[in-house]
């Protein structure tokens, strides 16, 4: 299953959630794609954790593009500050 994309996993993850949402797979049926759910979300948080990581945003100083690791509180340093 980690050899799926992001996108691919994301997908899946949204076709089980109809599928449960209709409601016309048996018990066993149901657990079997809540289980299947949960390891596709794990992979897609898992993914996403890692491009968070790989972010830097660019900030320009002093007529200089300078790298800054990304922050996931969503704020930027000031110019001051970087």
């Amino acid at each position: 299953m980690s050899k799926k994309s992001f996108e691919e996993a994301l997908e899946s993850l949204e076709q089980i959630t109809r599928e449960l949402e209709n409601g016309d797979l048996s018990l066993e049926k149901s657990l079997k794609k809540f289980d299947e759910g949960i390891k596709l979300a794990e992979l897609c948080n898992n993914k996403l954790e890692e491009a968070q990581q790989k972010v830097d945003l660019l900030l320009k100083k002093d007529g200089r593009l300078i790298s800054v690791p990304f922050d996931p509180s969503g704020t930027t340093p000031d110019e001051d500050d970087a």
